[in-house]
């Protein structure tokens, strides 16, 4: 592995212990080098996926992109990170055994839309206002009133 520090490819591993309820391995590194210290995570990967864009265009799956706009709808609510990353691989199980290796960015969305409406309605609706390209408030308050029982009034 690579020191992401001074770029020695000859770094150590120092501890490895169980990571993400077992589903993945975490290495604490060091580079006798510069004698750097960093992790790195190792998790099995059943295929290759690839996004298709809305657009068309075709890209290689990214767990790292679909963490951090997971992070962002989640920011500064009351979720605990270890449920943060069992949701994330979770998703991640949900789509490599879908048996296709090319998968619709839409299909992605509603994947973590339905995730995220089960685990905070804040954040579900901060993902679905970028993922559904909401533009006025308008937008935000048609989407919300779907969220709410019949018949409930609106706060004011």
């Amino acid at each position: 592995m690579r020191c992401p520090f001074c770029g020695n490819i000859d770094t150590q591993v120092k501890d490895s212990r169980p990571a993400e309820d077992h589903v993945a391995i975490r290495r604490r590194r060091f580079c006798p080098a510069c004698g750097g210290r960093f992790t790195t995570y190792e998790r099995v990967q059943l295929r290759d996926l690839v996004v298709i864009k809305t657009s068309g265009r075709r890209e290689d799956f990214d767990r790292d992109k679909l963490e951090r706009s997971i992070r962002i709808a989640l920011q500064k609510r009351p979720i605990d990170p270890e449920r943060v990353d069992q949701m994330i691989s979770g998703i991640v199980r949900r789509l490599e055994s879908m048996g296709e290796t090319d998968i619709p960015s839409k299909q992605i969305g509603e994947i973590v839309m339905e995730t995220l409406a089960r685990i905070d309605t804040v954040a579900y609706v901060r993902f679905a206002s970028v993922y559904k390209n909401f533009q006025a408030a308008d937008d935000f308050d048609r989407f919300v009133s779907e969220l709410r029982p019949e018949g409930a009034p609106a706060e004011k």
